[in-house]
C-alpha cells in the first residue's frame, strides 16, 4: 500500500520540496509516524508517580519574588497613567482622601459624578478609601480620557506604594491601559 491510500484523517498533504519532481498530490506524512515517540511516553506514564519519576524526585522550586515599595524622599509614590490621548502624572501619599488635579479639587476639575466614581475605583477595589492624598497633573484628550488616564496613574501608583494591593488592582484591571 502506498501512502495515498491512507484514510485522509491520518495524513496530512505536504507540498513536495522545492526542486523536487511534484508528484501527482505531494506527498502524505503520517501523524502516528512523526509523533510515535511522544505517544508512546505518554502511554508509558499513567500514574503521577510515573511522572515525577520521569521528571525527577525534585519538585522544581518555585521563587516569589517579593516587591518593595517604590517611594521617593518625601513618602510619595509617583505613577504615569495614560488613556487615549490623556497622560497623568499621578503623585500619593499617605493623608486624608484629598485629591487634586492640575491644582483644583476633583469636584471642581471633573464635575460629572461619573467622572468622580471612576477616580474613587482604585481606592474601593484596594480598600483604602480616605487614606491617601493624590496631586495628579494630567494633559490631553477629553475629560473621560483625562479621567481614566488619572485612575491608571493612581492604580500604578497604588501599587507600587503597597506591593500587597497589586493583586485586587490587576484583578480589577486596573494597572492595564487601554
Amino acid at each position: 500500500p502506498s501512502d495515498h491510500d491512507q484514510p485522509a484523517r491520518l495524513c496530512r498533504w505536504r507540498p513536495p520540496p522545492r526542486g523536487a519532481k511534484p508528484r501527482s498530490s505531494g506527498r502524505c506524512v503520517h501523524e502516528l509516524e512523526k509523533h510515535a515517540e511522544r505517544m508512546s511516553m505518554s502511554d508509558e506514564i499513567n500514574t503521577l508517580e510515573d511522572l515525577q519519576a520521569v521528571a525527577g524526585d525534585a519538585p522544581a522550586e518555585v521563587e516569589m519574588v517579593q516587591r518593595e515599595p517604590v517611594r521617593d524622599e518625601l513618602g510619595r509614590s509617583y505613577a504615569t497613567g495614560k488613556r487615549k490621548d490623556a497622560i497623568a502624572r499621578v503623585w500619593i501619599k499617605p493623608g486624608s482622601g484629598k485629591v487634586t488635579v492640575n491644582g483644583k479639587a476633583m469636584n471642581d476639575y471633573f464635575a460629572r459624578p461619573v467622572l468622580q466614581m471612576i477616580l474613587a475605583q482604585p481606592f474601593t477595589v484596594a480598600g483604602v478609601e480616605g487614606e491617601f492624598d493624590v496631586v495628579a497633573t494630567v494633559k490631553g484628550g477629553g475629560l473621560s480620557g483625562q479621567a481614566g488616564a488619572v485612575k491608571h496613574g493612581v492604580s500604578k501608583a497604588l501599587q507600587l506604594y503597597n506591593p500587597a494591593l497589586r493583586g485586587a488592582l490587576k484583578a480589577a484591571g486596573f494597572l492595564t491601559r487601554d
